[in-house]
């Protein structure tokens, strides 16, 4: 495996580790159920879509060297709303979008597109 995946894969992995189990101890903290919401599914999933993106613009980075940033660009919003897709029937069930579904939502979210951000940009400033 190359070392920038490898890179990538231990970052996304390690602080979205961190920033799950932090979560699950606020959540503790405020006697609030732990995995309600979709917790795991949601950095689950999040993590998978940062990850394939990640993949695919590495593997792609010959052929498209000079669009990588604005397909990424793109690309974000896309898994946004892919995300949301997938949440929001459920989040919506009782017509009422709480502050935990929506730290819920946007944590993972957040913290994947940082991560994402940060690996691509070494990435790219290695390349130039």
């Amino acid at each position: 495996m190359h070392p920038t995946i490898s890179k990538f894969l231990l970052r996304i992995f390690f602080f979205t580790g961190v920033a799950f189990g932090s979560h699950l101890l606020v959540l503790d903290y405020l006697d609030k159920p732990l995995f309600a919401n979709k917790i795991i599914l949601a950095y689950m999933v999040n993590v998978v879509f940062g990850i394939v993106i990640f993949i695919f613009l590495f593997l792609m980075r010959q052929k498209i060297k000079n669009q990588i940033g604005f397909i990424f660009i793109f690309a974000s919003p896309i898994k946004f709303l892919l995300f949301f897709a997938l949440f929001y029937e459920p989040y919506m069930a009782d017509e009422v979008f709480s502050k935990i579904e929506f730290f819920t939502l946007f944590i993972p979210y957040i913290l994947t597109l940082v991560i994402e951000v940060f690996s691509l940009s070494l990435w790219l400033n290695k390349m130039e």
